[in-house]
């Protein structure tokens, strides 16, 4: 069992940046694999990023986002530059036991969200 907590979202201009935090609970951090999602109204929740227990990334967000993991601190980010107004979203860390993760259904552990608002 899981615990995970968004933060870093808020209001940033186009062409900005934001660095999502997600601290997590438990001793066991390190054999998950996470990810980072966004869900916009209205539209499907969708994957950004995963990262594996040993580090390799799968991207689905293309050029702009990073995912990484520090396992000692059990956080991973998800760097954000050039943001643009359609990046609007409630973005969410997730966790799984698999080793390989493609969609929201293959998470078991949800955050509540962070919301991140890009203004032109």
């Amino acid at each position: 069992q899981v615990q995970l907590v968004e933060s870093g979202g808020g209001l940033v201009q186009a062409g900005g940046s934001l660095r999502l935090s997600c601290a997590a609970s438990g001793p066991t951090f390190s054999s998950y694999t996470m990810g980072w999602f966004r869900q916009a109204p209205g539209k499907e929740r969708e994957i950004v990023a995963s990262i594996r227990t040993t580090g390799g990334i799968s991207y689905y967000v293309p050029g702009r986002f990073t995912i990484s993991r520090d396992n000692a601190k059990n956080t991973v980010y998800l760097q954000m530059n050039s943001l643009k107004p359609e990046d609007t979203a409630t973005y969410y860390c997730a966790a799984s036991s698999a080793r390989v993760v493609r969609g929201p259904n293959d998470m078991h552990y949800w955050g509540k969200g962070t919301l991140v608002t890009v203004s032109l």
